[in-house]
């Protein structure tokens, strides 16, 4: 038990397991716990950010208050937060999310580090780089990280793609690679990944059908091209070549 400052006790959880991607979820001893509003801000914040000041987590939390009335809401939504199971540890004048606390996005963005390194170690499922984060909270602070989870988790799907065509898995490959594409249907890596994936198991009719789903979109939505790099992915007699704009007419 670890005495708080007022002398009460709190019980560690023995085992807690916070979800961020896709939705937000608390789940103690396999049990899925109900929280106030204030208290999952507070627990998401001290996930994505790590140990952060008191201060900085009141403000980011209420930037519309003066520090006082912020620094006063934090200070009660801790005192709910602390009852029951400890969830929230208090050093000094900064916070951090208990050591019992399991996270998704930790554990995904470690699996992703692992990858990128090539550690080797058990190969983390396709489905742990499915989900974006917390898609339906509309917090400014969550923006960026929201955004570099994304790319974190799309650069996963890419080099797992990769790996399993070494390993001769082709349908995992396009699987793993389409998952991407699906999240960022104008991301041209995800189109190689999975035109990459194709050739690997002599697909040639695939990969330039891939090609020309790449090409729609990144005409229609962003009016470009894809680049000479996509292109050359595909054998030369299948290349289709970007079309040229006539010269306009001289009077």
């Amino acid at each position: 038990m670890t005495p708080d400052h007022s002398g009460a006790h709190h019980l560690r959880p023995p085992g807690a397991d916070l979800r961020l991607l896709g939705c937000w979820q608390l789940v103690l001893g396999g049990r899925t716990v109900e929280m106030p509003p204030t208290a999952r801000r507070i627990l998401t914040v001290l996930a994505l950010r790590g140990p952060t000041a008191r201060a900085a987590v009141s403000c980011m939390l209420w930037p519309e208050a003066d520090e006082a009335a912020a620094a006063g809401r934090l200070r009660t939504a801790l005192w709910r937060l602390s009852a029951g199971q400890q969830l929230v540890e208090t050093r000094s004048e900064v916070l951090a999310l208990a050591a019992a606390v399991r996270v998704d996005v930790q554990r995904m963005l470690t699996a992703a580090l692992a990858l990128r390194d090539g550690v080797e170690a058990v190969e983390p499922p396709v489905a742990l780089f499915t989900q974006d984060l917390l898609p339906n909270w509309y917090e400014d602070w969550l923006v960026v990280e929201r955004e570099r989870v994304r790319q974190v988790r799309l650069h996963a799907l890419e080099t797992l793609s990769a790996r399993m065509s070494r390993q001769k898995r082709h349908v995992e490959a396009v699987d793993a690679a389409l998952v991407a594409v699906l999240a960022e249907p104008l991301r041209e890596s995800s189109h190689r990944a999975v035109i990459r994936a194709h050739l690997a198991e002599g697909n040639v009719g695939e990969a330039v059908r891939q090609y020309e789903t790449c090409r729609t979109a990144l005409r229609e939505q962003l009016g470009v091209e894809p680049s000479a790099e996509l292109a050359g992915l595909l054998p030369l007699r299948n290349r289709v070549l970007p079309a040229r704009r006539r010269p306009a007419p001289t009077h």
